[in-house]
């Protein structure tokens, strides 16, 4: 089982190194150029070019499991090249979406306040793969915490409803980092949708 764990606008690959050592399994664990403590790609200044870094790196099919920004990119994946991506594990993500029409905070001016170094295309990025989650094929799980305003439940909701093979799973007190903050619950969910 070849895994490929994408993290979120944090950008450190070490995000998803307590869930993946409970899976187990081939683990590749991305971190974003730019982001984090990664380095900047002179080839990366869109959300397209992010996606085509991260195809860049697969070697054949993989369970793809994405937090948050990782998420969206994901999604453009499945949709983008459909036979690289088994199975997705959506977590706490717009999936390219439109979310404040669902309730979400406008994260950007914290998150820019924080990460002042953050390339910009980023938090200009405005993409909007609504029409499209439809032609999503590869069995998706939806992890969301209840206690996220960044990516409130509703968004996981809306997700459920476009994705054709999408089961959304809640976890009570999840917040938008429950991935990494509860590993022992989020593993088990991961794995069975690996399997």
């Amino acid at each position: 089982m070849k895994v490929a764990y994408f993290p979120g606008a944090g950008g450190r690959a070490s995000f998803w190194e307590p869930v993946a050592r409970r899976v187990g399994g081939d683990a590749l664990l991305l971190g974003w150029p730019g982001f984090g403590d990664e380095p900047m790609d002179p080839t990366v200044h869109s959300l397209e070019e992010l996606t085509a870094w991260a195809e860049r790196r697969l070697e054949g099919p993989h369970d793809i499991v994405a937090q948050s920004m990782g998420g969206v990119v994901a999604v453009q994946l499945a949709l983008r090249r459909p036979e690289l991506v088994r199975r997705l594990v959506l977590v706490a993500t717009s999936g390219g979406i439109d979310v404040t029409r669902l309730g979400a905070i406008d994260w950007r001016p914290e998150y820019t306040r924080s990460h002042p170094a953050v390339p910009r295309w980023f938090v200009d990025d405005r993409t909007d793969v609504t029409d499209r989650l439809g032609e999503i094929r590869a069995p998706t799980l939806l992890l969301w915490g209840d206690a996220d305003p960044v990516s409130p439940v509703a968004i996981g909701e809306f997700l459920e409803q476009r994705i054709p093979d999408a089961k959304l799973v809640v976890l009570s007190g999840g917040t938008h980092a429950l991935a990494a903050e509860r590993p022992d619950d989020v593993a088990p969910l991961v794995a069975r949708q690996l399997s």
